[in-house]
């Protein structure tokens, strides 16, 4: 039988950072939290932000809107969680726009549960865009930042 005094900081964990979800296992014991999304909170639905208008004037058109199949590869989270660009508040980014990563290169941290996981590239190119702002919360799968392969 789990401890309700864990169970209580696990459910306020979920609230502080607004979790749907943990399910854990240790040996043989199997808990799974669930709560629905706030009422205000809608989904979150991750699309890139939309290209800059042109200026206006009879000869404008617009600008095309980019290619889904532009070569880029997503590097996703891992898990749910916070993500974080920087070990800490005062440390530059892991990466940043134009800078080349490797398989192993940290590109950022996740955090659930206080618990900081690092996430590496897990593949070689430049990277072209973060999706993501620091702090913001992710979810699992969700795209974190954009490489262009080597």
């Amino acid at each position: 039988m789990i401890d309700l005094k864990k169970l209580k900081e696990l459910v306020d964990l979920m609230k502080e950072h607004d979790l749907c979800e943990i399910d854990l296992r240790d040996g043989d014991e199997t808990v799974t939290l669930k709560r629905p999304m706030a009422p205000s909170a809608p989904p979150v639905h991750y699309a890139p932000p939309p290209a800059p208008a042109a200026a206006s004037g009879p000869s404008a058109s617009p600008a095309p809107a980019p290619a889904p199949d532009d070569g880029l590869v997503a590097i996703e989270s891992p898990m749910v969680g916070t993500y974080y660009s920087a070990s800490n508040p005062d440390s530059p980014p892991f990466v940043k726009v134009g800078d080349s990563v490797g398989p192993d290169t940290v590109v950022c941290l996740i955090e659930a549960m206080k618990v900081f996981s690092e996430v590496k590239a897990e593949k070689s190119g430049v990277v072209e865009k973060i999706l993501v702002k620091n702090a913001d919360a992710v979810e699992f799968g969700q795209p974190i930042l954009l490489i262009r392969p080597a």
